[in-house]
């Protein structure tokens, strides 16, 4: 991989278009096919993961919420999850236990054809336990999927001897034509996701390692976008890609997806992905494996994809052990011009509580073929205060908590005009969850800049109290003149028990832009707040909320979603033993469908769009 020298003084500029006719007419037609937002409510939010089952865990699980607009049509909106539809249930076998069924894919899509005022959940058919439900107390009763059952979940990977593995990120991009890309052609939607082998066996499996990241894509004509009836059909969906270069110890981890959306760009119709390639499967949490973060770009469409490995000022890398301990937690986007940015987390070495670490940044002029090095851009303090024992994580709740790894992580947007790239304004915002004001202070924080990248303003705090921040996504709109955060955060301290009520929730603020600077953020949502006590892992030793949530944003409004427990019951059976696994007295193991509530595990996405409050 090439690296770019004095790149500064290469770039042209990034606020100005640079494509003549061509991009004025591109622009006029991308205006005229372009159709404005309409809503039935404003204000609310509703479940976005409609299929669920919400009465059998872990098929009523959802977590790591991803969502998408059509820059092009803004109506249409995509979402995808992690989602345990098709799994079998706890009853089968013995009831304690509630087991991934192996081949069965867990990467969810939903869709919106109304802003997010209403959602979908397509049904297909693939490889499906769904109707493995067991019988109680019975220990020896088996689950046969079936290979032409209902899913919920992307298709196609059981017949190309794959599973869809969940970590979904999503992107809409203009269609390829005769002529290049142009949204005159249509769009077409990207979905990243973690992919695994269908078979153990060696000689029949289709990649090498243990994930590698899939792309699956679909396409709506110009005059529409997709279409409920587009969607509904399995056909429609093209065969996924495997897009990352695979090694039999490779690891795909933590991938995000960016499409090249504005048409003053010139690169145009460019789809990036960025992750982190851990390059020793058995030991990738370990903190010692080498693990680059690696970028992928494809300028087809999504049917071949070139690898670049991103180097850090200064270190080895391919490092992720004390010397540097890796990035992780990547985001990708592009501005006005095609300037492509990618953001991430290095963490820092030696591991301590609590963690400061960085957001850095590359940035690549060419389209994706060289990339500058890191450029250090915000000193961050990991929300990490305790570590507990038996998942060995990082958890904010309390003990038997949910997972915080990625908390700190940079979430990151660009105003690039899309779909015409006029009137952008190039503003990069950025927010995550910090914990420099210490342990049940964990605060939002927000910066931006107006000078790509090389210069920020300082954090500032945008969370209300009680609040602690969890996970955080921004999104601003394409003209810059207004900026969206949503944050899960807890609204209750650390518990060093598991008796007492918890509380989570989804929040979504506004601020407004004038002169290229943000604003007072302001409350716009505060959804149901529930016990995230009532999650759980599958194992089930302990809570699960994934590690992430999203916001899109248009012109005229912004879509956010969340993970959500409001519908989720807590469980005292289960309460008492997870404390057991941490010094408490002795507790049995429950059987999570005969002595927990119909409702344990029920974690939602839900998800809600609002109007410019201030247009």
């Amino acid at each position: 991989m090439s690296q770019i020298i004095g790149w500064k003084t290469q770039r042209r500029s990034r606020f100005a278009p640079a494509r003549g006719l061509a991009v004025l007419l591109t622009t006029a037609l991308a205006l005229s096919l372009a159709v404005s937002p309409s809503f039935a409510v404003l204000g609310g939010d509703r479940e976005v993961t409609v299929g669920s089952n919400d009465a059998v865990f872990s098929q009523n699980k959802q977590n790591e919420p991803a969502i998408a607009v059509d820059a092009n049509h803004p109506t249409v909106l995509a979402v995808g999850d992690n989602d345990n539809i098709d799994l079998e249930a706890c009853n089968v076998g013995n009831d304690t236990t509630c087991p991934f069924t192996p081949g069965v894919g867990v990467t969810g899509i939903q869709f919106s054809f109304d802003s997010g005022d209403s959602w979908t959940q397509p049904t297909y058919t693939g490889f499906s336990a769904r109707g493995c439900l067991g019988v109680p107390v019975v220990a020896t009763d088996t689950c046969t999927p079936d290979p032409n059952g209902p899913i919920g979940t992307l298709p196609w990977y059981f017949e190309e001897g794959l599973v869809s593995n969940g970590d979904p990120a999503l992107a809409f991009g203009p269609q390829p034509g005769p002529s290049g890309f142009s949204w005159a052609n249509g769009s077409r939607l990207y979905v990243a996701n973690l992919t695994g082998n269908f078979s153990a066996e060696r000689s029949e499996q289709a990649i090498k390692g243990v994930f590698a990241v899939g792309v699956s894509r679909i396409d709506g004509p110009a005059a529409t976008g997709l279409t409920p009836a587009i969607v509904a059909d399995k056909n429609n969906w093209k065969r996924p890609v495997i897009a990352s270069k695979q090694s039999s110890t490779a690891f795909s981890d933590k991938e995000q997806i960016w499409a090249d959306n504005a048409a003053s760009s010139d690169f145009f119709g460019n789809v990036y992905v960025c992750y982190a390639q851990f390059r020793s499967a058995g030991s990738h949490k370990n903190g010692n494996s080498p693990a680059p973060l690696t970028v992928l770009v494809s300028r087809d469409g999504g049917d071949t994809w070139d690898s670049n490995q991103l180097a850090p000022a200064g270190t080895d890398p391919n490092s992720n052990n004390a010397s540097g301990f890796g990035i992780s937690g990547c985001t990708i986007r592009t501005d006005s011009a095609g300037v492509v940015y990618v953001f991430g987390e290095r963490f820092a070495a030696p591991f301590t509580l609590p963690t400061v670490s960085e957001h850095v940044m590359f940035t690549s002029t060419d389209g994706g073929k060289s990339w500058t090095h890191a450029i250090s851009v915000q000193q961050v303090t990991d929300p990490c205060f305790f570590i507990d024992p038996v998942i060995g994580r990082c958890v904010m709740d309390g003990i038997a908590g949910a997972r915080n790894d990625l908390a700190a992580a940079p979430s990151v947007d660009i105003a690039n005009g899309a779909p015409t790239g006029a009137g952008a304004t190039n503003l990069i915002v950025d927010a995550w969850a910090d914990g420099r004001d210490g342990p049940n202070n964990e605060g939002v924080l927000f910066s931006y800049s107006r000078d790509g990248g090389q210069n920020w303003s300082a954090p500032t705090r945008i969370s209300s109290l009680p609040d602690r921040g969890y996970y955080v996504a921004p999104a601003v709109s394409p003209d810059g003149q207004d900026v969206y955060v949503v944050y899960n955060a807890f609204a209750t301290p650390f518990r060093d028990d598991t008796t007492s009520v918890r509380s989570l929730v989804g929040v979504v603020k506004h601020a407004d832009v004038t002169g290229g600077i943000p604003g007072a953020f302001a409350e716009i949502h505060r959804g149901t707040p529930g016990d995230p006590r009532g999650s759980s892992q599958n194992t089930p030793v302990a809570e699960f909320l994934g590690d992430y949530i999203y916001a899109v944003a248009t012109r005229d409004y912004a879509a956010a979603v969340w993970n959500d427990v409001r519908n989720a019951s807590d469980c005292p059976a289960m309460d008492d033993w997870r404390f057991s696994l941490r010094g408490g007295p002795a507790a049995p193991r429950p059987a999570p469908q005969q002595d927990c509530p119909s409702t344990f595990g029920n974690s939602d996405i839900f998800g809600g769009s609002w109007a410019d409050p201030s247009p």
